[in-house]
């Protein structure tokens, strides 16, 4: 009798943690599931950007930003459009001659151009090769290039007025020094600070920051908040530990709790630090993809919370769409291709105060697309 209570029990017990062991999984699921379902949804606006005046034509857009009136900005490589998309320099010209607009370009919500500038004026060094456009709190533009020799970053009023330079072309330092920088990447200002923090880069392999009225040096730091060292990267072994030094730093961006979110380009990674360098934690998206890498840039839904962060990613040509408080993959849209929707090289992305999502593709791709924010659903 004894034996057979104790068997009893042993069964309870054992279909008790088979019970309980389904119940969590099946509570896991679901909570996934309903984080998926509550995403933010999009559709592609097809009929955005209107028509360019001029018989302008739009080369790889490689940056796009939002003011505070909404109104979208856009930089690109005029230099990017062959002779079989735009006149440049035939002789004689085709009778409809089609030519590159000027790399910076305003645009208001409903895809108008406000304005344009051309990169010429004195006291600055336009780049060799356009690559950011960002816009800060007081509406101010920065650009920074992606060339060989462009390792600066400057700043302009919103017609076009120079205001700013930090770093000079043609000249670098390495991840250590304080007044150069190496090919930056990427841009952001705090607004309770006016603080420039610059993603650098390309060359260096760090998040810097400076003034951002006079561009005096006010702190660095590489992953994990360390020094960064500028010695060579072996290649990136996706099954090993995660590497300790950054690759390309592409993307910085500010949340508003004060966190500083900077993306490792090639090694598929987001690393979050406080305003200080003190790192937070880290997370990887498609690890195992290789080529160019997945993380392109990062911006932030347009809620109170920024409950979501959205990530174009430029290999996989999709915008990933992130939980913000522990970085799951919660969704995603978009895919290779040509058509309205669909991304070729997507590389950096913005968001209005809508919710409404703006994806510029650099290369082949020479296209802003406007996604139109459903809710979440």
């Amino acid at each position: 009798m004894k034996s057979l209570n104790h068997c009893s029990w042993a069964t309870f017990l054992l279909l008790f943690v088979i019970s309980f062991i389904f119940w969590s999984t099946s509570a896991k699921m679901t909570i996934f599931a309903l984080d998926a379902a509550s995403s933010p949804k999009f559709k592609v606006d097809p009929f955005w950007p209107k028509p360019l005046p001029n018989n302008w034509m739009i080369g790889g857009v490689a940056g796009v930003a939002v003011d505070s009136k909404d109104h979208i900005w856009i930089i690109h490589r005029p230099k990017s459009l062959d002779e079989d998309e735009a006149v440049q320099a035939k002789k004689p010209p085709t009778e409809l001659s089609y030519i590159p607009a000027p790399p910076v370009i305003e645009f208001d919500l409903e895809g108008n151009v406000i304005q344009t500038w051309d990169g010429s004026g004195e006291g600055f060094e336009w780049p060799e090769i356009e690559h950011t456009v960002f816009v800060d709190y007081k509406d101010n533009i920065w650009i920074s290039g992606a060339g060989p020799n462009d390792h600066q970053v400057i700043k302009f009023r919103k017609d076009g007025t120079f205001v700013l330079q930090i770093g000079q072309a043609g000249k670098t330092g390495g991840s250590n020094d304080t007044k150069l920088l190496g090919r930056p990447a990427n841009i952001d200002v705090d607004p309770t600070t006016n603080e420039v923090y610059i993603a650098d880069g390309y060359l260096n392999h760090r998040v810097i920051v400076f003034d951002a009225n006079t561009g005096e040096y006010k702190r660095h730091w590489g992953a994990y908040g360390h020094r960064p060292d500028d010695s060579p990267l072996d290649p990136y072994d996706r099954s090993a530990p995660p590497p300790k030094q950054f690759r390309i730093v592409h993307t910085v961006r500010l949340s508003k709790d004060g966190f500083v979110y900077v993306s490792d380009r090639v090694h598929n990674r987001i690393q979050v630090f406080q305003k200080d360098g003190k790192f937070v934690k880290e997370a990887f998206i498609a690890r195992n993809t290789r080529g160019n890498g997945t993380i392109m840039d990062i911006d932030f839904s347009h809620d109170p919370k920024q409950a979501f962060l959205y990530v174009p990613d430029g290999t996989n040509q999709r915008v990933w769409i992130l939980n913000r408080e522990d970085l799951t993959i919660i969704d995603h849209f978009g895919r290779s291709g040509r058509y309205a929707g669909q991304f070729h090289w997507v590389h950096n992305i913005a968001v209005d105060s809508g919710g409404n999502i703006y994806v510029a593709e650099v290369q082949h791709g020479k296209r802003v697309q406007k996604f139109i924010y459903l809710g979440n659903k």
